[in-house]
């Protein structure tokens, strides 16, 4: 197969899982809209204690408290959709065209159908499915926990379990990929040794609980990860890395599934078993294509969420003054008068503009020749 070719039969290859993908989210999401209405109600608890975390938040219980009730874990259809299809073609492509040479009609060395359609690989993606899967699991028991106990997990379990997560996410990029360097934009790759693996486990959580953040409007982080997906995305199909790509499509097809249901008015909220399944695999890919430090740029919204909560913790707590009226920041928003959807859509115009942006700096480093860097 020519060089054109292959690469014709690739982007039909990603825009088929996608559409593949799309539309088996689609089928799940009736059952397991049901599940939640039958089995885990009352569902999301939105009204903040003055005891927890953030304190007093009588702006945001007011703003939200019309929210209460809405079914979480929605976004078990996204991570669920992505595990499945990448299992199925891999399994198929072991029991169809596992068989030698010759017993199903092909010569030797000539890859069947469903081996086409594998994306499962080691070194691309068997460590995002992984955490996908996993992330997902500890996000919906953490769900399903608040719904029973009304509060979920305590901020330092999550950190505690997430960290072991990570920690073994660089373990495996260290050890078994031999990763030990990383790119900064227009200066190259540097060799950083052992300091890979806490650059790593800063850069996955710090990517999961910035997106967490984010989570608090109808559509609002669904929209955010699918646009830094999209651009993860370009930018691996541009370094040749197909299998991550595709991995990427099914996700991206999930996603806007997801977010049919998702935007105003919600049917069900993402969720911790969303969120964190995708911000990790989010931080993961970004690792991958050695392009963590484009991310505060791709993915500029999380960033400013985060901050916002920073910022105003350290307000509180120094000056005992608050710098927004809510956060995260899209709160403070809401309570200046904008109206919910408003404030989603002008933040996905610019996760749009800082995705486009990220993906520009990206073409022009790797066209920069090394004697110019």
């Amino acid at each position: 197969m020519d060089n054109n070719l292959f690469t014709v039969f690739n982007v039909v290859k990603i825009f088929a899982v996608s559409t593949i993908s799309f539309f088996v989210a689609i089928s799940i999401t009736p059952i397991w809209s049901k599940i939640l209405l039958k089995y885990f109600r009352p569902g999301k608890e939105i009204e903040r204690d003055k005891n927890t975390f953030w304190g007093e938040t009588p702006i945001f219980n007011a703003l939200h408290k019309k929210k209460e009730g809405t079914p979480t874990m929605g976004g078990f259809i996204i991570w669920f959709t992505v595990a499945v299809l990448t299992l199925v073609f891999w399994y198929f492509s072991k029991i169809f065209d596992g068989l030698p040479a010759g017993r199903h009609g092909l010569p030797a060395g000539q890859a069947g159908f469903w081996s086409n359609l594998n994306f499962l690989s080691r070194g691309q993606t068997l460590l995002p499915l992984g955490f996908l899967i996993v992330a997902g699991l500890v996000g919906m028991a953490d769900d399903i926990f608040g719904i029973v106990k009304r509060g979920g997990l305590s901020m330092k379990r999550k950190l505690f379990l997430y960290s072991i997560l990570a920690a073994g996410g660089a373990w495996w990029f260290y050890h078994k990929l031999d990763w030990d360097f990383i790119n900064i934009p227009f200066f190259g790759d540097f060799v950083v040794g052992f300091w890979y693996i806490p650059i790593f486990i800063f850069v996955i959580m710090a990517t999961a609980f910035s997106a967490n953040e984010a989570d608090g409007l109808d559509g609002l982080s669904g929209g955010i990860f699918l646009l830094s997906f999209a651009a993860l995305g370009a930018i691996a199909f541009v370094q040749g890395r197909t299998d991550l790509v595709v991995f990427i499509s099914a996700i991206v097809g999930a996603l806007v599934a997801f977010l049919w249901f998702n935007i105003y008015p919600a049917r069900f909220f993402m969720g911790d078993t969303g969120v964190m399944a995708l911000g990790f695999v989010l931080g993961v890919v970004a690792m991958l294509t050695n392009t963590f430090l484009l991310l505060p740029i791709i993915c500029v919204v999380f960033v400013l969420e985060s901050l916002s909560v920073i910022l105003q913790t350290a307000s509180k707590k120094i000056r005992k003054k608050k710098i927004f009226l809510s956060t995260p920041i899209h709160h403070h928003f809401e309570a200046l008068g904008w109206p919910e959807t408003q404030v989603t859509m002008r933040f996905w115009m610019i996760s749009a503009i800082g995705a486009i942006l990220g993906i520009i700096i990206f073409l022009i480093d790797s066209k920069v020749p090394p004697l110019f860097r």
